[in-house]
């Protein structure tokens, strides 16, 4: 494959011809990166709760995976190094990018990008003191199909009694035309109404994407010895703050409609249970300093770090909206196309979290599968090219009869029993 041919963008006829029946099975884009501050700094990987109640730890995620080595022949970089199962941590996860990729959306419909403003969406509202707040199915965890949609209203009434809440809720494998023009996120993203007794719709995402690490010490037992992290609070008005009860009670009073539930009750039985002249820290509320302690779960070293999405035209497929095929493959492009929009956007800002800074190593490696061995290679997808894209698939799953994506939005509204009772407190 000549250099030039290497560099083609992918086009609409490209995801016409594979969301037909029988075409590749996936697209992928596969990037090399490294820690920003070079190969000595330390990444903290996602943390992942063990264990339930007081017995529950923050602990990374371990795994073995098949790691092919890069070759280091100058004159044949594409050489292919044989490779071999090796432990990798979790640096970001199939859940956590694909919230990057929706998020990265929503931020461009903020900016008013044109192709993203053209997506159907579905928004719930909740009236809280600080005026409305929004949220769209691309923020909720089960899209469309999220509790807080279920349980708002629609004109006052229930959105259960609503008509076109309920097409889509009633959708099946032969016709997903209402969740394609009201809430198409489901059918890329994935989504479940899991909390329905029948007729559930269940879609499996078309995308996913994660980040892992292979870990720079690959001796046995390592995965038990994670690097433990320096912490501190440092208070520039008072090292230590200590009151008494009296004190402590009058701070808890003023501020009880700020503090959480459990802070209020546990530092009201402090007060309760404190001796006469006891001196209470008042570093619970957020006074005075925190020495410097060590965290068991800090960071880990990799020696490579390697991001991967798959689009998986093979789900695509599977997916059908009415008996008319040539509306089935728009149908289908469109989607592909916001699905290479979604990696585009998520790759453009290369935001993880706090301790967790990284940069490209190379360019990503976009791949189309042509099925029994054969691939064909294209350039690394750009916001600038697939919103050209996804302008196309959009005007043609239009011209196709199949989809008329306009911006349109389900509009409901959360109910106030929600907002209400809702606190920052972890579940137990």
């Amino acid at each position: 494959m000549s250099q030039n041919e290497s560099q083609n963008t992918i086009t609409l006829a490209d995801l016409i011809e594979n969301v037909k029946l029988g075409g590749g099975s996936v697209i992928t884009s596969i990037t090399e990166q490294e820690p920003a501050a070079g190969p000595h700094a330390p990444l903290a990987p996602a943390k992942f709760v063990d264990g339930k109640g007081s017995d529950s730890k923050s602990v990374f995620a371990y795994e073995i995976r098949y790691i092919v080595e890069k070759s280091e022949d100058q004159d044949e970089p594409e050489k292919v190094v044989k490779g071999k199962p090796q432990k990798v941590v979790l640096i970001d996860s199939k859940q956590s990018e694909l919230n990057r990729a929706e998020a990265a959306i929503e931020q461009g419909r903020q900016y008013g990008d044109e192709a993203v403003v053209k997506i159907p969406r579905a928004v719930v509202t909740y009236q809280t003191e600080n005026g409305p707040v929004e949220y769209t199915d691309m923020e909720l965890s089960h899209r469309i199909f999220d509790g807080h949609f279920r349980a708002g209203h629609i004109d006052g009434k229930p959105i259960t009694e609503n008509d076109q809440y309920r097409a889509l809720r009633n959708c099946t494998p032969a016709d997903m035309s209402a969740l394609l023009n009201t809430a198409p996120a489901a059918l890329l993203f994935g989504a479940w109404d899991s909390t329905r007794k029948s007729n559930q719709v269940r879609l499996r995402s078309a995308l996913v994407g994660e980040i892992i690490g292979v870990l720079a010490d690959q001796e046995p037992g390592a995965e038990h010895r994670q690097a433990r992290r320096g912490g501190a609070r440092v208070d520039a008005v008072a090292a230590s703050v200590k009151l008494d009860a009296k004190e402590l009670s009058s701070l808890v009073d003023d501020q009880e409609a700020e503090l959480s539930a459990k802070n209020v009750a546990a530092r009201r039985k402090e007060v309760k249970t404190a001796k006469a002249d006891a001196r209470i820290s008042a570093s619970t509320l957020g006074l005075g300093s925190i020495p410097p302690t060590l965290e068991e779960t800090g960071a880990v070293a990799c020696r490579r770090i390697i991001r991967s999405w798959v689009l998986s035209l093979a789900t695509l497929r599977q997916l059908r909206f009415g008996t008319d095929e040539t509306k089935n493959v728009a149908a289908r492009a469109l989607l592909a196309a916001l699905g290479l929009n979604a990696i585009a956007r998520a790759e453009r800002e290369l935001y993880i979290r706090a301790n967790c800074d990284l940069i490209e190593s190379s360019a990503p490696v976009v791949t189309l599968d042509q099925r029994f061995g054969k691939k064909k290679t294209f350039a690394p997808l750009t916001v600038e090219h697939t919103d050209q894209l996804l302008l196309e698939a959009i005007e043609n799953a239009k011209k196709a009869g199949v989809a008329d994506w306009n911006g349109q939005t389900f509009k409901v509204d959360g109910n106030p029993i929600i907002i209400k009772n809702a606190t920052a407190e972890d579940a137990e």
